[in-house]
């Protein structure tokens, strides 16, 4: 795991050659997972894939593609970093600027939760519990005919 991402090894085509020709040579399932130690799930799956189309080739996932490279990724991390004040949308326009393409301020947001850093409000008063307050208003009970010199 890095920065609280699954990280997934693709095999590469020329492994997934490999296995299907074991696989062809009448190997069994089990016998070229030990080979290669991989997930009998992904052996299988690569055979089922096989010999319903044909071909062994990986498959284009599919979705919205990243806004952001890794390198970018770092860059947004190193500018929270260096000015811990910086908001999210001041960040997206410097990595604007950087990169030349347009990066929203959600988006760094989400890098900069997806490396462990987190918006903080600044506490800007002493928080009143109430064992606080029957303090001070002992306090003051104790202090209140005390005159203006004292």
């Amino acid at each position: 795991m890095v920065n609280n991402q699954c990280v997934r090894r693709h095999l590469d085509a020329f492994t997934r050659g490999r296995i299907i020709g074991k696989l062809e040579e009448g190997r069994s399932v089990t016998s070229v997972t030990a080979e290669f130690g991989i997930a009998h799930s992904i052996v299988s799956r690569l055979w089922r894939q096989f010999q319903t189309t044909g071909t062994a080739i990986r498959g284009f996932s599919s979705g919205r593609p990243r806004g952001t490279t890794p390198a970018d990724d770092r860059y947004i991390v190193l500018q929270a970093r260096r000015n811990r004040r910086q908001t999210a949308g001041e960040i997206a326009r410097h990595t604007t600027q950087a990169t030349g393409r347009p990066i929203s301020r959600f988006t760094v947001a989400r890098r900069l939760h997806g490396s462990g850093l987190f918006a903080r409000r600044p506490v800007w008063c002493v928080p009143l519990t109430p064992a606080y307050w029957r303090m001070l208003s002992l306090w003051c009970r104790e202090h209140r005919n005390w005159k203006d010199n004292e």
